[in-house]
């Protein structure tokens, strides 16, 4: 009971798509949102495709809320060649992009896509792009990348994937717990682990394969190891006591987690070929929920030898410790952007925990989230979103947030209670 007591404590608290796990439902977008045109792609051949690409891209821009993809039922004309393209057609319908495609089958069973980028307003082509494969989705979201990086200047984070824990209530209150990998719309999704005891904190290492979480299947909390394409599993920590919040260093040779087996929860350092532990933090108060530098060099942790949870920096080499937030009186689960500016964190408002997030180079800091008990912040590799866990209706949900706010999107499960999202690293 302690150590499901200590679990609960440093874990805190532990467009429809039919053939998809998750249902993806835009709650808001910006105000200014980019109008933006995906015209069908042209398609010559007497079969249909089994995905309508040009859809999926209309989608995945909807999904970020920076763009407003044009009703395909206002298009004044549907162009799949740039000399079929008249700017006026679609600056009369206030739009400033126009994407337009071709599609046709390359053998083996791959198609291929042409496609082009066009500013309306300066009346232009401003990139073009070919794609061959067998994964029509998986081509789509890789076109979905490429608009989004030639318009914002952002990386495009649409062909990454994601984690998440499902927990279904059977019967003689009985639980089933399932760990999925989907991609990031909700689609493709492959059950990872189905146990009937609980999976907590799933992670990924950099590699985009690999992945880290903590299992009770072994009767009590254990750390594991897992490879996403082969389903080979590896126990790598099943200490008496705590066994939690696994986070892999940024090169993944090392995964940082938090241990009580010498009588206090503390941080350790595993060093993952040869299973050798380092201790980390040694404080009476309780350390846990790791998270890495972008460097390597130090780990960023929740800890309440403060008093109460805040989140704290230690350099690893030194051991030097440097307290990050002291807005509220709980502050904890932290997660960095890649580049180490900003801390995204769940933090306690009034008495209700959200998703809040500290310029660690300004020192502002901003609640995102209006919804209740929000939990597990995960940031997109872009750090474009920032998924975490919520709860809606008394079920748990997961929900996305933009950096700055404006944006919000929710994705509600079939089956179950969903928890404990982690977005992989750029695949």
């Amino acid at each position: 009971m302690l150590v499901r007591k200590l679990l609960a404590l440093f874990l805190f608290c532990v467009a429809s798509v039919a053939n998809a796990e998750l249902t993806v439902i835009i709650n808001s977008g910006q105000d200014d949102a980019i109008p933006v045109g995906i015209v069908p792609f042209g398609w010559n051949q007497p079969s249909r495709l089994p995905e309508d690409v040009a859809a999926i891209v209309h989608a995945d821009l909807h999904r970020s809320g920076q763009f407003k993809p044009l009703d395909r039922a206002d298009m004044l004309s549907r162009p799949t060649e740039a000399s079929q393209v008249f700017y006026r057609d679609w600056k009369v319908l206030g739009t400033e992009y126009l994407v337009i495609g071709r599609m046709q089958p390359a053998g083996g069973g791959q198609y291929r896509a042409d496609f082009e980028i066009f500013d309306v307003f300066q009346q232009r082509p401003i990139k073009k792009g070919t794609v061959t494969s067998n994964n029509l989705r998986g081509m789509a979201h890789y076109i979905s990348d490429v608009i989004y990086e030639a318009i914002t200047g952002i990386r495009g984070a649409f062909s990454t994937r994601m984690l998440y824990v499902t927990m279904e209530h059977m019967q003689a209150r009985k639980q089933r717990y399932r760990l999925y990998v989907a991609d990031v719309d909700g689609f493709n999704e492959k059950i990872i682990l189905e146990s009937p005891e609980p999976i907590l904190s799933p992670t990924w290492a950099p590699n985009g394969r690999h992945i880290a979480y903590v299992s009770f299947q072994s009767t009590r909390p254990a750390i594991y190891i897992q490879d996403t394409i082969t389903g080979r599993q590896q126990k790598i920590t099943g200490f008496p006591g705590l066994n939690g919040a696994p986070s892999f260093s940024p090169d993944g040779r090392q995964l940082a987690m938090t241990l009580s087996k010498d009588g206090n929860p503390e941080i350790y350092v595993m060093d993952v070929a040869s299973g050798s532990l380092r201790r980390i933090t040694n404080h009476y108060a309780i350390d846990t929920e790791a998270t890495w530098s972008p460097d390597g060099q130090n780990l960023i942790f929740t800890s309440e030898r403060g008093g109460s949870p805040q989140i704290y920096r230690q350099h690893i080499a030194t051991g030097k410790v440097e307290r990050l937030t002291f807005e509220g009186s709980y502050n904890a689960r932290p997660a960095l952007t890649p580049d180490g500016r900003f801390l995204a964190m769940v933090h306690r408002s009034n008495g209700v925990f959200h998703i809040a997030v500290k310029d660690l180079v300004k020192g502002t800091f901003n609640v995102l989230t209006e919804t209740d008990l929000d939990e597990s912040p995960s940031i997109a590799p872009n750090a474009s979103m920032i998924l975490y866990a919520t709860l809606k209706g008394g079920r748990g949900v997961l929900g996305a947030v933009s950096l700055d706010g404006r944006v919000k999107v929710q994705l509600p499960s079939r089956f179950g209670d969903v928890r404990e999202p982690s977005w992989s690293p750029f695949l």
